[in-house]
C-alpha cells in the first residue's frame, strides 16, 4: 500500500471516529486487528474492537482535533497525533466520578496497515493527565 493510500485510510478512520460512526471505523480494520487499548490490554479481532468502542462510548464523548498524520516509507506504518476534546459521561472504574467534566488531552495512535486495512492500532495517552483533568470540577 502506498503512503498516500495509508494516509487516506487513517484519515477515513479518524473522520469516522469523530462522526461516531462505529461501522465505518470497523470497515477500516482487518478481521484480526490487534488493538492495544487505553487500559494497556491487547485485544484481538474486530468483534473485540466493537465492544471496546461501545465501552468507550458509554463513558466518554470525544472528538479529535489538531490531527497530524505521519506515514512510514512504504505505507506499512502510520501515526496520528491529536488533541482529544471530551466529556466524561458515566463513571468508569479507576477514574473519578463522572459529573459531565470536560477535558482536553494530547494523545496519539500508532497503526500498522496491510492490504488496505488497519491490522494494529495502539492508543497512547497519559492516564494520569486524564485523571487530573477529571478530578477538576
Amino acid at each position: 500500500m502506498s503512503e498516500t493510500d495509508t494516509r487516506a485510510l487513517i484519515e477515513r478512520y479518524l473522520a469516522a471516529l469523530n462522526a461516531g460512526d462505529h461501522d465505518a471505523m470497523l470497515d477500516c480494520l482487518d478481521d484480526s486487528i490487534a488493538h492495544d487499548t487505553r487500559e494497556g490490554r491487547r485485544e484481538i479481532g474486530r468483534e473485540a474492537f466493537r465492544w471496546a468502542l461501545a465501552r468507550t462510548a458509554r463513558h466518554f464523548r470525544e472528538e479529535l482535533g489538531d490531527i497530524a498524520i505521519m506515514t512510514a516509507p512504504g505505507g506499512v506504518r502510520a501515526a496520528a497525533e491529536f488533541t482529544v476534546r471530551g466529556t466524561y459521561l458515566a463513571s468508569a472504574e479507576g477514574l473519578p466520578p463522572a459529573e459531565g467534566q470536560s477535558y482536553r488531552l494530547q494523545a496519539g495512535m500508532f497503526f500498522e496497515v496491510d492490504d488496505g486495512r488497519i491490522t494494529r492500532l495502539s492508543e497512547c495517552f497519559s492516564l494520569s493527565a486524564l485523571k487530573a483533568a477529571l478530578a477538576r470540577r
